[in-house]
């Protein structure tokens, strides 16, 4: 009876054992799937991945693949299941991080907490560069933020219309979502352009007697007039100078917007005659709108004008960029004189 009984005890301990080291084996796995580490990125600390805003969870874990982020794809999804993050995807850019776990990826991506992007633009002429340029940057269709710039009731929203309405955009560089909506991006222009015109810029553009938008206007033909920062506040006093005279602006780069042929460098006879509103050998006054979305810096040239008589100006014939000025008709055939013989020299037609 004794020797049964010790049998008895040593199976009962055996199997306790057993269970205790098949209980601890499930728990380790259980805890590997989750805790150990199984992001492993090859080339740099961290990844950044879009997750767009239709993506389901296959999605999910296909870009997560694709970008080649997990060791072991089982046990991310594993994880994600028991986290119930398969039905609460979020979309957005997610900075991803080189030695990350299973439980601190998956709490990541479900939480939603996105890095915002560095939305950048500038150098763009056209509201249609404009737009591609801030879709290449972000999820926002290009097509359709073209269309909300061209709508009625947006415009009327704004004060602004179709041909002003670049004067909306402040070239800069914003953080914003990547999965912005639409309607959001647009309150956010709206903000960022009330916050950069201050009661102080609004006193001068004021004092100007010119509407936020012309300025604008007034700026982009600035812009590209001249590059060069030291001459801008001379060009923008010089056209300032034309306009209260009522003189035509005649701006050589309103013709180039209004012909739409960007790659001009010499600006022809033929090409003064082109029928546009923005052909200000034609016309007098500002175009209707700007012919660039002109930077912060020629803003405030033209808010900071200087002021002198100048009323024309000509490329310097030494193509350094810089401009000669004249405040007579005479002086400056001498100097639009040296500046055709320098471009023929150099075989410069068009």
């Amino acid at each position: 009876m004794g020797k049964k009984n010790n049998f008895l005890k040593k199976f009962v301990w055996s199997f306790i054992f057993m269970i205790l080291i098949s209980g601890f084996i499930t728990v380790s796995v259980f805890y590997n799937k989750i805790y150990d580490s199984n992001v492993s990125l090859d080339y740099s600390d961290e990844l950044e991945v879009f997750i767009p805003s239709n993506a389901d969870f296959d999605m999910v874990v296909g870009l997560l693949s694709n970008h080649g982020v997990l060791s072991n794809i089982p046990s991310f999804v594993w994880t994600a299941k028991q986290k119930k993050y398969t039905k609460i995807i979020k979309p957005g850019r997610y900075i991803i991080k080189n030695g990350m776990n299973n439980n601190e990826l998956v709490n990541l991506l479900r939480s939603g907490k996105q890095t915002p992007v560095r939305l950048t633009f500038n150098n763009v002429r056209t509201i249609e560069q404009l737009c591609g340029k801030i879709g290449s940057q972000i999820e926002l269709d290009s097509i359709k933020l073209l269309n909300s710039l061209k709508d009625s009731v947006f415009l009327n929203s704004i004060d602004l219309n179709k041909y002003n309405v670049p004067s909306l955009f402040i070239p800069n560089t914003y953080e914003i979502y990547w999965d912005v909506s639409l309607e959001k991006f647009l309150n956010r222009m709206v903000s960022e352009h009330h916050r950069f015109w201050n009661s102080q810029r609004r006193k001068k553009a004021k004092k100007l007697n010119l509407r936020l938008d012309e300025v604008s206007t007034l700026a982009s033909i600035v812009e590209k007039e001249t590059l060069k920062k030291d001459e801008q506040s001379t060009v923008a006093g010089l056209y300032l100078n034309r306009l209260k005279k009522n003189m035509k602006l005649q701006s050589d780069p309103t013709v180039i917007f209004a012909i739409g042929d960007f790659t001009i460098k010499r600006v022809l006879n033929k090409d003064l005659k082109f029928k546009s509103p923005y052909n200000t050998y034609l016309n007098k006054g500002l175009p209707p709108g700007p012919i660039t979305i002109p930077s912060i810096r020629a803003i405030d040239a033209v808010l900071n004008f200087e002021k002198h008589d100048y009323l024309f100006m000509c490329a310097k014939e030494d193509f350094s960029g810089y401009h000669n000025f004249a405040n007579n008709g005479v002086q400056h055939m001498v100097n639009a004189r040296k500046y055709r013989n320098a471009l023929n020299k150099k075989g410069i037609k068009r």
